[in-house]
């Protein structure tokens, strides 16, 4: 890798740190410059990935507060993004490279559908559990506690997010997109409020798919390009801890709009890139 190539990816790096910490979806800047060097699909997404945990790293970092609130509720959710990264990151290992030029952008789209549509579709929740918890008072009068079970413990939000995963650990790129969707419809809240979760979720995932790619490459022989993870990741680090305190920052209709923006980017990319 040449000198300039190799800022180039420092600086996409630091960039792509803080849109994951923000949206997500950052490798979608570092993944075709690692390419563009000359690193087949898979060595870069491996390589890719390998150094991206320091961007989530930087991002829980900057959301250490937030993320502690609410710690005692995520282990469901935290078991079920382990088991699906671990398995995507092993299809990784076995899938064509065409694979992913079918999966990802379909799943793009479904993801900027789900959050330009959050709104509306946190209404109809939200309306739909107020009704249930009007037929569920009689119990709940008799000593039940149903009602304050927090909604990351829901399964109908831990099997989409253990679904999700197994693409996070299969590309990683534009996981987050996926996850602000599924969280922010699924708990009723407002995406700035499951950010924090987002960005714990997506460590598990990259901390997870890279421990798999790393036992590759030491058992197995699976290529990584460690200049490449190694600019990656010291770019990703600053970028996720200050991207996270940017990302605090934004409104919630700003960070709805930067999300549709990426979302768009990243499938425009996919497409025609």
């Amino acid at each position: 890798m040449d000198p300039i190539t190799m800022v180039l990816l420092l600086v996409a790096a630091t960039v792509a740190g803080a849109i994951n910490a923000a949206v997500g979806s950052g490798s979608l800047l570092t993944l075709p410059v690692l390419m563009a060097a000359g690193l087949p699909p898979g060595v870069a997404v491996r390589t890719n990935t390998t150094g991206m945990v320091f961007s989530t790293v930087g991002a829980v970092a900057g959301y250490r507060k937030e993320i502690q609130a609410e710690r005692p509720n995520l282990r469901p959710l935290s078991i079920a993004t382990l088991i699906g990264a671990m398995s995507g990151s092993l299809l990784l290992l076995k899938a064509s490279p065409g694979t992913l030029d079918v999966v990802v952008p379909i799943l793009i789209c479904v993801a900027l559908v789900m959050v330009v549509s959050q709104p509306r579709l946190t209404k109809t929740l939200k309306e739909r559990q107020a009704r249930r918890a009007e037929a569920a008072a009689p119990d709940s009068a008799s000593g039940g506690n149903a009602g304050n079970k927090s909604p990351y413990r829901r399964p109908a939000l831990v099997l989409p997010m253990g679904l999700a995963s197994i693409y996070g650990g299969f590309f990683t790129a534009a996981q987050g997109i996926l996850y602000m969707a599924i969280l922010s419809v699924g708990t009723g809240r407002k995406l700035g409020d499951v950010n924090a979760v987002k960005n714990q979720m997506s460590l598990i995932v990259n901390a997870s798919a890279a421990a798999v790619y790393l036992v590759a490459h030491f058992v197995w022989g699976a290529e990584i390009f460690w200049i490449g993870t190694a600019l990656v990741a010291i770019g990703s680090l600053i970028g996720g801890y200050f991207g996270a305190h940017l990302a605090k920052r934004l409104p919630d209709a700003i960070l709805r709009g930067v999300i549709v923006v990426v979302a768009i980017a990243a499938l425009a990319r996919q497409l025609w890139g």
